[in-house]
């Protein structure tokens, strides 16, 4: 039993020590590939392959899609430090009503589940990605975040990173997008696999002016101070 516990302590401080050290490097090297990527492209091993995955600085990434994202999917991401309990609670509440599952989480929630973790909802998943959710806050910029958020996320088949979803929808490179593309392309983050950037449906070109509007709104992104 002494042996078995003094195993058991061994592995949870390697964990950590492997876990901290990852999110270490990640804080300045490009993350090459995620997990979410290496199983997609193995899901269906009789279809041809796509994997299309460009790693750009920030400083690359127009400021347009930045905000556009940040309206769309988390507009506290700049005041919270990785979780918003408010969004938390509504989609708590609605999944009980509900039968479509509803997420409430944030930008940084999902840039730990998209670089270090499945995507398979599960108890353990979930209190793994608070863990490095938590980890990443402390330890990365919320540039950074931002940063490794828009070159991991997949937006489309095979299509990864938004440098790619640029090249992929206007044949331009991400440093140009204009405030309606990167909107365009924004909106079809919730099922990037399904709706198309462009030509939009009716109900991306619907979406698409919310987040302009959300855009003009919310006003110049700036990391450098939280907003009042």
């Amino acid at each position: 039993m002494k042996n078995f516990l003094e195993l058991i302590i061994k592995v949870f401080f390697w964990s950590v020590v492997f876990s901290v050290g990852l999110v270490l490097v990640f804080k300045y090297v490009p993350v090459p590939a995620t997990p979410l990527m290496v199983i997609r492209y193995f899901e269906n091993p009789s279809e041809k392959k796509m994997w299309q995955h460009d790693w750009k600085p920030i400083e690359k990434i127009s400021k347009n899609i930045q905000l556009a994202v940040i309206c769309t999917e988390d507009q506290k991401f700049l005041k919270h430090n990785g979780f918003d309990i408010e969004a938390i609670e509504k989609a708590y509440n609605y999944n009980k009503k509900g039968k479509r599952v509803k997420g409430g989480s944030t930008i940084s929630q999902q840039t730990a589940k998209n670089v270090f973790l499945w995507p398979q909802r599960s108890w353990l998943r979930k209190g793994l990605e608070t863990y490095f959710t938590f980890l990443i806050e402390k330890m990365w910029s919320k540039e950074r975040i931002l940063e490794v958020y828009l070159n991991s996320i997949e937006m489309g088949n095979g299509i990864y990173g938004i440098e790619a979803a640029s090249q992929y929808w206007f044949k331009k490179s991400a440093a140009k997008l204009t405030a309606y593309e990167a909107a365009a392309i924004a909106s079809i983050l919730p099922s990037p696999r399904k709706y198309r950037a462009n030509p939009a449906s009716a109900y991306i070109k619907k979406r698409k002016q919310w987040i302009v509007n959300q855009m003009n709104f919310y006003g110049v992104l700036n990391y450098t101070t939280k907003d009042e």
